[in-house]
């Protein structure tokens, strides 16, 4: 079997990585200095491209690649500020800054769109079939999730998060200590898309699972890190 890569996928994510960090140049830019700030976002770039290869393959089409992908971008950013002297703190929120950035760019309406599309049947039954289909773990360093049905009253239904593709990653490449600012970025997605979500614990910070819970209309209940709070 031949050791597939997202190496083909070069440039577009290369263009990615220059929509997320451009999202946040005049923050940089204002925090550190035009110097270190563009210092900041040349090395990042140049250190992505290196980590590229190293992208655990889940899939051509996997459609959980957006959470996989952003992940990787932030790995990059991290590493850049550690060579700088700056804290996991000092990256976290960056990239929950980029997070927050990225969604606002997204024009309302179809943020309106995207949290109808969350709850319609056809949505929950293609969940349920992605989870069954994680379960095969074709791909080691992948996602294995659980469908839960839900309750008719506190959530419409949820996701246990068995494995998680980004923790695995952010383990192997020796950054746990970025997990919990990356699952961060879900507290901003429930806000912006109208999720409702509630989760209680999550792999990334010792959990047994990641417990994805979702309501139509609720209130968003995600823990953050202190430092972010």
């Amino acid at each position: 079997m031949s050791y597939e890569t997202y190496a083909p996928r070069k440039s577009r994510l290369l263009k990615d990585f220059d929509g997320s960090v451009s999202s946040v140049k005049q923050v940089l830019i204002a925090r550190y200095g035009e110097e270190e700030a563009y210092a900041l976002m040349r090395e990042s770039r140049q250190k992505y491209q290196d980590l590229i290869p190293q992208i655990p393959y889940i899939g051509k089409r996997n459609p959980l690649l957006i959470f996989l992908l952003p992940a990787s971008r932030y790995l990059a950013i991290y590493r850049t500020f550690q060579e700088h002297g700056r804290t996991v703190e000092e990256a976290g929120r960056l990239v929950y800054e980029i997070a927050e950035a990225q969604f606002e760019a997204i024009p309302r309406w179809v943020r309106r769109v995207i949290g109808v599309l969350w709850f319609i049947p056809w949505f929950a039954k293609r969940l349920q079939k992605r989870a069954a289909l994680s379960q095969e773990r074709k791909y080691p360093g992948g996602y294995v999730l659980a469908y839960v049905e839900g309750d008719g009253q506190d959530f419409d239904y949820g996701i246990d998060y068995i494995e998680c593709a980004s923790c695995k990653f952010l383990n192997e490449q020796d950054a746990a200590e970025l997990g919990p600012y990356v699952c961060a970025v879900d507290k901003v997605a429930s806000e912006m898309l109208g999720w409702g979500l509630r989760r209680t614990m999550t792999l990334a910070e010792g959990g047994e699972r990641c417990d994805f819970r979702f309501k139509k209309g609720g209130k968003t209940l995600v823990t953050i890190p202190q430092s972010l709070a």
